[in-house]
């Protein structure tokens, strides 16, 4: 990540981890190119398996550093997204902040267990999810910038 959420050539890059393409969906367009004014442009990494994410996260190239991940904890894939956080804060030096997607409001103590920095709920509130992202953009442009 380069410069300030105005600069029009700055970008985050958000990684989306859902085995379903429909939920992936959703959080693009409740995101859409930026969640605020004050946070750069978004550029997507979708995964559908937790290999794929893990590869993501652990790769050393500069140039694919991930800044923010959304888990979908609803993904039925052999490692939920709940499950696949808790590992990735674990196992991955310098861990990006993660947005944990819960099947309902009273899930929000899983994102506890998962070691997840937020939650949001299933159906996908776009406001939600956008001021979510926003905060976890704002907080690692804090760590990068400072």
């Amino acid at each position: 990540m380069v410069g300030s959420g105005t600069d029009s050539g700055t970008r985050m890059r958000v990684l989306i981890y859902s085995d379903n393409a429909e939920t992936r969906e959703q959080v693009r367009l409740a995101v859409g190119r930026r969640p605020a004014a004050d946070v750069p442009k978004v550029e997507f990494v979708e995964c559908a398996t937790a290999p794929a994410v893990i590869g993501k996260l652990d790769s050393k190239d500069p140039l694919d550093r991930i800044d923010v991940a959304v888990f979908d904890g609803e993904a039925a894939s052999p490692v939920g997204g709940m499950g696949l956080c808790r590992q990735v804060k674990d196992e991955i030096f310098r861990c990006p902040p993660v947005l944990l997607l819960v099947g309902r409001r009273d899930d929000g103590w899983l994102g506890t267990w998962s070691r997840a920095e937020a939650v949001v709920s299933h159906p996908i509130d776009p406001v939600a999810l956008a001021e979510s992202l926003a905060e976890l953009m704002r907080s690692r442009t804090e760590l990068v910038d400072g």
